[in-house]
């Protein structure tokens, strides 16, 4: 099997983010799952059992003491070193902003070919990596792959969330001499809290959204009393934020968040083309609204036809008492 690279993103603290997981599982779908993570020098160590965890077979540690100081090019020259060393088949990275940029400057270098917003990976018979897309607003699920060069992929945070078997993963440890150059230097990072407690909407494993069906902006703490009671994250359509419902940093959408979670409630929303883009590939969707010929209905996997006002209260009622 051919080794297959995993970007893993760290925090401004040097922790391991959420997307590691998704990351891992489909480079192990490819190929032999290698974690590459950039780390100050001497403090990856902690980090080698968390990834072996996670189903890294091997953790390619690259100190730096750029990381954190210069936007992305310690990433990036991390990846060239061990793409030098390991020669993957395939390079796998979050769809976030940050890792979306090193993919691009990545592919360009190493001559390999980019696929963005993948939701799904699998190996074509000749060995080569083909990338899942959902497209069209999820109207059609299409299959890509690259002609040549490193397959670079960036994958929807949530897509995939089943784990893999975990390891004892063997390390390599390298110094990398990253040279400024033109990239942008960080000067301060000033993490943003959202002070709800609620997970953040992008890679959440469960999103209770609300639209314009809700009616106001008091009304709209149905949504965020659900999302607490499943441990969820809140997310919005766009009706909603143009409303004035919640913040547009809610939206999920074409114009907003694409998310991918293992549950998607849809409370007063009708469905829109724009947001059926941003949810749609939810692994199991609910929607609840009065109107039964909703365009939401159509995608939805459980579907309720009642008054939000109702039907909510009771769900959350029935949840406490599961609980309980």
């Amino acid at each position: 099997m051919t080794n297959v690279l995993a970007l893993i993103e760290t925090s401004a603290s040097g922790a391991i983010t959420g997307s590691a997981a998704g990351l891992i599982a489909a480079a192990s779908k490819l190929g032999v799952p290698v974690a590459v993570v950039v780390t100050q020098q001497g403090e990856g160590a902690a980090a080698v059992s968390e990834l072996g965890n996670l189903g890294a077979q091997h953790v390619y540690l690259a100190e730096s003491p750029e990381v954190g100081r210069l936007m992305a090019a310690a990433q990036v020259e991390a990846l060239m070193s061990a793409a030098r060393e390991l020669d993957p088949s395939a390079v796998i990275l979050a769809n976030s902003v940050e890792s979306r940029e090193i993919a691009g400057r990545f592919a360009v270098r190493s001559g390999g070919g980019l696929l963005v917003d993948v939701v799904d990976v699998r190996t074509a018979q000749d060995g080569s990596a083909v990338g899942v897309h959902s497209i069209f607003g999820g109207t059609y699920t299409v299959e890509a792959t690259v002609q040549s060069g490193p397959t670079v992929i960036t994958l929807r945070q949530g897509a995939l969330n089943e784990p893999a078997a975990s390891k004892v993963p063997s390390t390599t440890t390298v110094s990398l001499a990253v040279a400024a150059g033109n990239a942008t230097t960080i000067t301060m990072v000033q993490p943003v809290s959202s002070g709800s407690g609620r997970p953040a909407l992008r890679g959440a494993a469960a999103v209770v959204s609300g639209g314009r069906g809700l009616g106001s902006k008091q009304n709209f703490v149905l949504v965020e009393q659900l999302a607490d009671a499943l441990g969820a994250a809140v997310g919005a359509s766009r009706a909603a934020v143009d409303a004035g419902y919640i913040e547009q940093n809610s939206q999920v959408g074409q114009t907003g968040i694409t998310v991918s979670p293992q549950l998607y409630v849809a409370l007063g929303i009708s469905g829109a083309i724009q947001h059926r883009a941003g949810m749609q590939t939810a692994k199991t969707i609910v929607a609840i609204n009065k109107d039964e010929d909703a365009p939401i209905f159509e995608v939805a996997d459980f579907g309720i036809v009642g008054d939000v006002f109702t039907v909510v209260p009771q769900l959350i009622e029935a949840l406490q008492a599961r609980s309980n």
